[in-house]
């Protein structure tokens, strides 16, 4: 069968996959709630590539900011066409998880920074009296 017959667009040959595609095509789909990516946001847990007859399996471990995320349909099923589009992938598996739990930890400095919060955001709060108030 062809890829016309599969209703899929053929495969650019110029182009091989190449594993950091996958974090590159991660990086593009975002969270509808909250302007940073999903890499940055620190909700993709591990993406590996496998070989299979034909092609690339693509598996996701991913979370999201909360269990009960509206968007969550949304955000997998980009996670899915993004992916399925990389060339030699011909399926793609992602697997939402609650643990480990997100927390804001989990982003990257340039998404904390991003969303305002300071660069130490989790750091232990510096101790009484620690400051001198100059005037």
């Amino acid at each position: 069968m062809t890829d016309k017959q599969n209703n899929q667009q053929p495969v650019p040959v110029s182009e091989s996959f190449r594993e950091d595609m996958i974090w590159k095509q991660l990086k593009t789909v975002r969270d509808p709630e909250i302007p940073v990516n999903i890499v940055d946001l620190g909700l993709v847990y591990a993406a590996t590539a496998k070989d299979i007859d034909g092609g690339k399996r693509i598996e996701v471990r991913m979370t999201l900011t909360a269990p009960g995320c509206s968007m969550s349909d949304v955000i997998k099923a980009e996670v899915e066409r993004k992916l399925a589009a990389l060339p030699e992938v011909r399926e793609v598996t992602v697997e939402v998880v609650f643990d480990p739990p997100w927390d804001k930890s989990k982003m990257s400095e340039a998404a904390k920074l991003h969303l305002g919060f300071d660069s130490d955001y989790g750091s232990p709060a510096p101790a009484p009296g620690g400051f001198k108030i100059l005037r």
